[in-house]
């Protein structure tokens, strides 16, 4: 069928798919998913879909893109990201998925800092995606013509083998690029169509549906290699909407979905109907961070199994753990016991191995001679952070966990300044560098707090400069201007003002007592709520 282990590139896997199973669903969009530039539905077989990344392919080919040009995609979750993705592979270009939300200032860091050599993106997005190149790169605009491309005459960065550059939030400021190889994408997808247990597919009629970014590892890889390594059918929604996600699921016909710990909270809030389980179809649901508190709840009223895993962009295939089989220890932030291959440190600051059973840094990495196999292949232009993060031979998480009697892993925090709001990593010190620049801006400092919805939000405390008054317009003025510099994702929910900011005694943050201190201001309301003005902005144009 699909592919094998010796397949050693995206490109081979599809080809090889496409010509097994031309006739079946490559690619399905809801119409709730696409109405913003789609008369209905959309759908794409095998065949069809191998045609256009052929037809595409062939143009970029013409304008002289190959192996070792990196493209910017800033296509959304649009089907034409994929076509994209699937001719710069064949092309050995590599590709650079854009979060179009980003800012100018942050989208110029990232295409500047990937050295790219052409950025593709819909009407959408173009004015936004113009302002930020400035030059640097050309830019294509989709359009129904196939407009010819700008001749390829950037740098060949990319170094043999690599499929995609995506960028992570990095905890020092500026986001990080991952180097991912085409062999991270097919350790991927044979991880996750072989793990079994709950994770089935059946290979034969196979419908994962997602609502998650493809700027994320999560859709970029996960999903879409299992239905290519499978023969199945990409479901790909925009985004997730809560009040039509149960009718994408069913007119679509999913066997599976990925789903993100902000979306059984979403739908558990639902007023509950005759048609709420689904256990006849979906055969599983998969993904991280559902909240202990709806887990039991979500699967006793839907039906599906809540398949929690652990992973990192950082450690694809390499270092990842499913609970896809018992014991799950549901409501206990489980997820599942390590693979054969995979071997693993708990440890406390000091770099010494916890005593079983207390919460310690997970340090991992691969049994035999290659450490790093399934891996990202490193940061770029950042050999630094590399080695730094692989230091004595493991990688370093950051997160906390501890791993009980049974050898069932149990999540417990992040050692790093990172808030998780919705899915998306923000590292503290990028929002506190954008508050800095505030002219009223004393000192800040950032950190997550619960939220019932999103998982995290991003709180922040602030010192004001003398003269400045303490007022909900300073916030909301604080607020917008970090909703300028940044994605607005990463603007501050909430904001406390204080007359000084806790430190330790080597005048460093103290990061443990701002978190205390600013989950009590939620907790008092003595905080402003900003969670409100955070909103995604609607593309001009479509």
């Amino acid at each position: 069928m699909a592919a094998n282990s010796g397949t050693q590139s995206i490109c081979a896997v599809f080809d090889s798919t496409a010509s097994a199973c031309a006739s079946r669903d490559f690619l399905h969009v809801p119409f709730e998913a696409c109405r913003a530039y789609s008369q209905g539905s959309l759908t794409l077989s095998y065949a069809e879909a191998h045609a256009r990344v052929d037809a595409l392919a062939s143009r970029l080919q013409a304008a002289g893109y190959g192996p070792g040009h990196r493209v910017a995609l800033a296509l959304d979750n649009r089907p034409d990201f994929f076509l994209y993705f699937l001719a710069l592979a064949k092309l050995q270009v590599s590709a650079v998925p854009l979060n179009a939300a980003m800012s100018v200032t942050e989208l110029a860091y990232v295409v500047g800092h990937a050295d790219v050599t052409l950025a593709v993106t819909h009407p959408g997005h173009a004015a936004h995606l113009r302002a930020a190149l400035d030059g640097m790169a050309p830019l294509q605009v989709l359009t129904e013509n196939n407009a010819a491309f700008a001749r390829a005459a950037g740098p060949r960065a990319a170094g043999a083998g690599e499929a995609a550059l995506l960028y992570t939030s990095g905890t020092t400021g500026t986001p990080k690029g991952c180097i991912l190889t085409n062999e991270y994408f097919l350790e991927i997808g044979r991880l996750y169509t072989e793990l079994g247990g709950y994770c089935r597919f059946d290979r034969v009629g196979d419908r994962l549906a997602t609502p998650l970014p493809v700027t994320h590892m999560n859709a970029l890889a996960c999903s879409f290699m299992a239905v290519l390594m499978t023969g199945g059918c990409l479901i790909q929604l925009d985004r997730f909407h809560p009040s039509t996600w149960w009718q994408s699921i069913r007119t679509s016909r999913a066997t599976a979905f990925h789903y993100l710990g902000v979306m059984p909270a979403m739908l558990l809030s639902a007023p509950a109907s005759s048609e709420d389980n689904v256990a006849a179809v979906v055969r599983f649901a998969f993904g991280a961070g559902a909240d202990p508190r709806h887990q039991a709840a979500f699967e006793t009223r839907f039906g599906v199994p809540l398949i929690e895993a652990w992973a990192m962009t950082e450690t694809g295939a390499g270092a990842w753990i499913t609970a896809n089989r018992e014991p799950r220890h549901l409501g206990q932030r489980c997820f599942g016991k390590a693979p054969p291959g995979l071997v693993y440190r708990v440890v406390d600051e000091s770099g010494a191995d916890v005593a079983p059973g207390t919460a310690g840094e997970l340090l991992v990495k691969r049994d035999g001679p290659d450490p790093r196999r399934g891996f990202f292949a490193g940061y770029y232009k950042d050999d630094v952070a590399t080695a730094q993060a692989w230091a004595d031979g493991c990688f370093h998480t950051g997160d906390l966990v501890r791993v009980g009697a049974d050898g069932c892993f149990f999540f417990v925090d992040r050692s790093k300044n990172v808030v998780r709001r919705s899915g998306e990593n923000i590292a503290a010190v990028e929002v506190e560098s954008a508050l800095q620049t505030q002219p009223d801006v004393l000192a800040s400092a950032v950190c997550p707090v619960t939220d019932d919805i999103r998982g995290e939000e991003v709180f922040a405390f602030v010192v004001l400069r003398p003269q400045i008054a303490v007022s909900l317009d300073t916030a909301i003025r604080l607020q917008t201007h970090c909703q300028q510099l940044l994605a607005y994702y990463k603007a501050p929910g909430y904001i406390a003002f204080r007359s000084e900011l806790p430190q330790t005694a080597s005048q460093k943050l103290a990061r443990g007592q701002i978190k205390a201190l600013a989950a009590g201001a939620v907790e008092s309301a003595q905080a402003f709520d900003l969670r409100h003005l955070k909103k995604r902005a609607v593309p001009a144009g479509i």
